[in-house]
């Protein structure tokens, strides 16, 4: 008997074997899609601005566990980013609990990856926060844009500190 279901297995084994021995397998990569989704009575978490009155400007996270943040500038999400304690209510620890990041193409009002933008600083373009932090997909267009509104600098995602956020706000 032990034989018998051994010699099944075995032919089986090969037949499957052979049957996808002519197929490729190919891993296709998975975007990330951006999308903000907001109506007119969405607000800034940080500045309670209605915002789609800025579409700009306008950016969002969403947690692990299933929120959506708005906010009405870089600036109001970076500041949450960097103390999101400060909004207990949220239920957000630390950048552990944020699944997805997004801005708003300053110039073609995209949504994009807000941790592949680069951000402009000291620019003359204002938000409805003040002085701000504008965004772009490629450092091309950024470096195009600092040009023409005199930025300062232009960052990552990862270069944005707690203390720029506050220099911006006047807290320093």
């Amino acid at each position: 008997m032990k034989k018998i279901i051994l010699t099944i297995l075995v032919v089986s084994l090969t037949l499957f074997a052979n049957n996808d021995s002519n197929k490729t397998w190919k891993s296709k990569s998975v975007e990330k899609t951006y999308t903000l989704s907001y109506d007119k009575n969405t607000t800034c978490l940080v500045r309670h601005f209605k915002v789609y009155k800025y579409p700009k400007w306008i950016a969002k996270i969403e947690t692990r566990t299933g929120k959506t943040v708005y906010f009405s500038s870089p600036k109001s999400l970076f500041e949450f980013y960097h103390r999101p304690g400060k909004w207990f209510d949220v239920g957000v620890k630390s950048e552990r609990d944020f699944f997805k990041i997004v801005v708003t193409d300053y110039d073609t009002l995209t949504p994009i990856d807000a941790e592949k933008a680069f951000y402009v600083y000291g620019s003359r373009a204002i938000s409805p926060a003040g002085d701000d932090l504008p965004a772009f997909p490629t450092k091309e267009r950024a470096e195009k844009f600092s040009k023409e509104y005199s930025g300062k600098r232009i960052m990552k995602f990862n270069e944005v500190s707690d203390a720029l956020i506050r220099l911006l706000n006047g807290r320093i």
